[in-house]
């Protein structure tokens, strides 16, 4: 049973690993919100998941240590058990899934672990993990459907009150439900009216179809750029504890995501992955009722891979208007491009590339068409900037 006895139980066991993670104020997520930010990417090992891990081996049986431990994960659950097998000086073994980060496979393996790449997803991963418990005779520890990791994460809603004890609403990243189960019945159990609301990708809404549905749905397929939640199901425990404790899971897309990194990079030189940005991504474009509120966005991990990284930024600026392609018909004759750059010049774009194609079957035999890629300063700019084109005579053929 889960206890609020044992998240107590299980803060005092972690002291000797954790790392402190501050709360801090980010006023710009969203103007209308008081919104702080609970930095777990800056946790240990990069994510909150060591809590959990930590926490359930510290728990294990002489006899069941002996063994050695198994688990599967997308990637942070992987690191945290790896990290807590090494302290604990027992083997460890992790499936994650072939498509997980370069970076979080490495680090793993930098705990000492013993790696076993699986193709497909994290069920895939799963599905593998409990064939070799079965095999191996190894202890499985489960990423999030287990009362003591639940417990383990748990300690993150005693830091927040400790830490913002007039907070009003929690949001909280969910994939499996395990770090929402902990948060939640922690804050619940200790302050009712705390609201709790957790976000998942609009690419993996399993937790949401169950809740949904009333009970616990396997999806098809899963697809976000958020890989620390990309999980088909949730878990029996972590769905009554949902069901009980939270008060609403909204989703996000994943240029929203993507939004939310570039916004916690720029704001704030925070690094997120994607599954540690949906909190904030929720509270940015107001998919939870926060205003005039102390909300906390739980930013659960930071182990993204560079490369992802650079595309993420991409898109993020994209989504925020801070990046703009211009298709513009030209007359092909002297003096175009100079009027173009005249009038990007005045209205303050900043020209990042230029592309300009004489011949196209798209056009008249005497035009030829400008692509210009520029950085802009919001979606207003972007609007000006093509006024000023179009009152100038200029024809932009993509909208």
């Amino acid at each position: 049973m889960l206890t609020l006895d044992k998240v107590y139980h299980a803060k005092h066991v972690l002291k000797e690993v954790l790392r402190p993670t501050q709360v801090i104020n980010a006023p710009q997520i969203n103007p209308k919100a008081n919104v702080y930010l609970k930095t777990e990417n800056l946790q240990v090992t990069g994510s909150f998941k060591v809590r959990g891990a930590y926490y359930k081996i510290s728990q294990l049986s002489e006899e069941e240590k002996s063994h050695g431990v198994i688990a599967c994960s997308a990637g942070n659950h992987a690191q945290g058990v790896a990290l807590a097998a090494q302290k604990s000086g027992i083997k460890a073994t992790i499936c994650l899934p072939d498509g997980a980060p370069i970076s979080k496979v490495e680090a793993t393996r930098s705990y000492g672990a013993e790696i076993c790449l699986v193709e497909g997803v994290y069920d895939d991963a799963y599905n593998k993990a409990i064939q070799l418990r079965d095999e191996k005779n190894y202890t499985f520890i489960h990423p999030f459907d287990d009362e003591n990791v639940i417990a383990g994460q748990g300690t993150i809603g005693l830091e927040l009150l400790d830490q913002l004890p007039e907070i009003d609403a929690v949001v909280v990243p969910v994939g499996g439900g395990g770090l929402i189960s902990g948060v939640a019945f922690a804050l619940k159990s200790l302050k009712p009216e705390i609201k709790i609301y957790g976000v998942q990708a609009s690419g993996a809404p399993s937790m949401v179809e169950s809740l949904e549905d009333n009970k616990i749905k396997c999806l098809d397929n899963v697809a976000t750029i958020a890989d620390g939640i990309k999980v088909k199901e949730p878990g029996e425990h972590t769905f009554e504890y949902c069901k009980k404790y939270v008060d609403k899971i909204v989703t996000v897309t994943d240029d929203e995501v993507s939004s939310a990194i570039l916004a916690l990079i720029e704001q704030h030189k925070l690094i997120a992955e994607g599954a540690g940005a949906v909190s904030v991504a929720a509270v940015m474009f107001n998919k939870v009722p926060v205003e005039g509120k102390n909300v906390v966005c739980l930013v659960s991990g930071g182990n993204i891979d560079v490369t992802i990284l650079s595309r993420v930024i991409k898109r993020g600026l994209l989504k925020s208007g801070r990046s703009d392609t211009l298709t513009i018909q030209l007359e092909d004759k002297p003096g175009q491009l100079q009027g173009v750059s005249q009038i990007l010049a005045a209205l303050g774009g900043n020209v990042v590339s230029i592309h300009h194609e004489r011949a196209s079957e798209d056009s008249d035999i005497t035009d030829c068409l400008l692509r210009i890629v520029l950085e802009t300063r919001n979606y207003d700019h972007i609007k000006q900037i093509r006024q000023g084109l179009t009152d100038a005579g200029f024809k932009i053929v993509n909208k």
